[in-house]
């Protein structure tokens, strides 16, 4: 084979110019390079890879999910490689559930995909006044995410199996009232306890550190006086709002949309109503729900014989306490405000009719429709601010992959300089300083993104000081940064931080006495109780009421046996001190209200439930070879807290 190779080294040459060279050509080398990077795997479940680029879209996808749900959360809080990592162990645990569901053949029928889809109240708030979905806006929802409702039920349908596979683990979980009463009573113990703290500082005054004390612990701890890297940092931001700044609308565009959107702009229709209820919970016996039912139907008939008595006979039976005083009324109302059955009855009535009895998780009620508020038309200019608003969002929207290829291309091919791309789309240059490798308080969004420093602070951006390639950080809203001033890292000089040296030695020895003096009165108080002095007044803790104590004395005390009391145990509370503690009794739990045994009793169950579907969650995890090739990160250090050595 190698011996053809070299024979005919001329033809393979031409073979692998034509395959190679294109490929530089059309896409360059950033574009290569950014293509291996989207498919480098980063876990794998049962065999199949879960590449960057699925990591980057499920992340993108969760963030537009959040700020949609939370409009004004700061969406910043969720580009934090800790958040990041969060949204690839969800994927990776989607992955597993979806195999298992696969394995054991799960499947969701075209009827409970329906209910579940029925049941989400951002898809029912896109129904029509006569209750039928509006297809073109659900439409447009979903192509805000990047989804077809193809691929949007299919979604709903693979996450609706998924659920089957520990739905059925949670649901088998037995929590017997007796085992539940043991376990809580244990958890919920309390102890009788004395308490002396030494305190670090009681013991500052004794601590005198000389300048050799002083200079041998900065040397011992230079790390902790490190100023990280800084850069004074240019940045332009492309996102919808700079798209739709330079969007100019046509006035006949606009009369064209007011014609087609007149009737959705407009207010909502609005009914108003008085009901007659008849309570009956869902979980009610079937023969409760009879009784009441059958009262309704008898109140019904009353009022049907006598239409003009309605608000009388509500006063004198209706069992809704908010409007049975007012005769059954409920004022004026738009869809979405009421249950289900009981707006499905009153928007298919006429002024004045009596509705048969409705059926509710509520009850039964019987519904008279005493007004219709018929929404009035607004003109074209009332409503051109709201047009104008929803017009250049739609544009926008369009126009924003044309504007970020430019955006993209204009920050490579003049990389020297933002003022080319911020002159070419009427962006605004900002500026930003103290900038830091790691995310920091304070800073632009945009700033702390991972992805945006890592670019930033690469060998080629520090010393060249180019554009960083155009870099998606949410939705629509893409950023390029260049470094114009740099200072590299460093570590503080001992003049500059001898104050702060001083404090962290005075700090760490009264520690030390602290402990010390605790460990000893500890040893001796053991061997000679009633020695013991400067113990605390009797105080009786439990986990649920620790009575003001540092949640590491309430533990060591409840982890003491009770046949072993009275107890002594020392507490090393770290920069606080040391607590030597004196566990009296066990006091066991009495009193306990029946509603709250009910609800802990639940509460148990609950955590058996989720203990038990975590259990046999990592048993598929272990089952179908889950592998994480991305390292979990550990949490950024501030400069205040590594310099404070916290």
């Amino acid at each position: 084979m190698f011996e053809s190779i070299r024979k005919h080294s001329k033809i393979v040459m031409i073979v692998l110019f034509l395959l190679i060279i294109p490929s530089f050509v059309l896409f360059g080398i950033d574009g290569y390079n950014r293509a291996m990077e989207k498919g480098t795997t980063v876990a794998k479940v049962d065999g199949q890879a879960i590449t960057q680029g699925e990591w980057d879209a499920a992340h993108k996808n969760e963030v537009e999910r959040l700020r949609v749900q939370m409009p004004n959360v700061d969406i910043k809080r969720f580009e934090s490689p800790e958040a990041r990592y969060v949204t690839l162990e969800r994927l990776v645990r989607e992955k597993v559930l979806a195999a298992a569901a696969s394995s054991q053949h799960l499947a969701i029928s075209d009827q409970k995909l329906a209910r579940s889809l029925q049941d989400n109240p951002t898809i029912a708030s896109l129904r029509r006044e006569d209750g039928t979905l509006d297809v073109d806006r659900y439409r447009q929802l979903l192509g805000s995410q990047g989804m077809t409702p193809e691929m949007y039920e299919a979604s709903v349908r693979a996450d609706l199996a998924s659920r089957q596979v520990l739905g059925g683990i949670s649901g088998s979980v037995l929590a017997p009232a007796g085992q539940a009463d043991v376990a809580l009573n244990a958890f919920f113990e309390h102890r009788e306890i004395q308490v002396a703290t030494f305190r670090p500082a009681d013991f500052v005054a004794r601590v005198s550190p000389s300048d050799a004390d002083i200079e041998a612990y900065y040397k011992a701890h230079t790390a902790r006086f490190q100023m990280p890297e800084r850069a004074t940092v240019e940045y332009a931001v492309l996102d919808l709002d700079s798209v739709k700044a330079g969007i100019a609308l046509n006035e006949a565009d606009l009369k064209t949309y007011y014609e087609q959107n007149a009737a959705r702009l407009a207010s909502k229709e609005e009914r108003r109503a008085s009901h007659i209820l008849i309570t009956s919970p869902k979980d009610a016996s079937a023969e409760d729900r009879e009784k009441a039912k059958a009262k309704a139907e008898a109140l019904l008939a009353e009022v049907r014989k006598a239409p003009a008595s309605f608000a009388d006979v509500a006063r004198k039976n209706s069992q809704d306490p908010g409007s049975a005083p007012k005769g059954g009324d409920l004022d004026f109302f738009a869809r979405g405000a009421m249950v289900k059955p009981f707006e499905d009855a009153v928007f298919a009535m006429a002024k004045g009719d009596i509705s048969d009895v409705v059926q509710s998780d509520f009850g039964f009620h019987i519904i008279k429709l005493t007004d219709i508020k018929v929404p009035q038309q607004k003109s074209f200019e009332a409503m051109r601010p709201e047009m104008e608003a929803e017009l250049k969002q739609q544009q926008a929207q369009r126009k924003f992959a044309e504007v970020a290829e430019t955006f993209t291309n204009t920050v490579y091919e003049q990389s020297d300089s933002l003022k080319p791309v911020a002159d070419r789309l009427k962006l605004t240059l900002r500026t930003a300083k103290d900038v830091t490798r790691a995310p920091s308080p304070g800073l632009p969004p945009v700033l702390s993104n991972p992805k945006v420093l890592a670019a930033l602070f690469a060998p080629d951006s520090v010393s060249k000081k180019r554009n960083t390639e155009a870099i998606e950080v949410g939705p629509s809203q893409m950023v390029s940064a260049r470094i114009v001033d740099y200072v590299p890292a460093r570590i503080q000089a001992l003049d500059e931080v001898k104050a702060k040296v001083r404090e962290l030695v005075v700090a760490e020895r009264a520690q030390a006495l602290a402990r010390k003096d605790g460990e000893d009165k500890l040893a001796a108080w053991k061997a000679n109780p009633a020695s013991a002095t400067n113990l605390g007044a009797t105080v009786t803790v439990s986990r649920d009421e620790p009575a003001k104590q540092a949640p590491a004395v309430v533990d060591a005390a409840l982890r003491q046996r009770g046949s072993a009391l009275p107890a002594w145990v020392g507490v090393d509370l770290g920069p606080q001190g040391y607590a030597v503690v004196r566990v009296a009794k066990v006091v066991p739990r009495v009193g306990v209200e029946e509603a709250r045994k009910t609800q802990e009793r639940a509460q148990y169950a609950q955590w058996w439930a989720s203990a038990e579907a975590r259990a046999y969650y990592e048993f598929l995890a272990d089952k179908y070879k889950v592998q994480l090739k991305t390292a979990k990160p550990t949490p950024q250090l501030t400069e205040e807290n590594s310099n404070s050595g916290g």
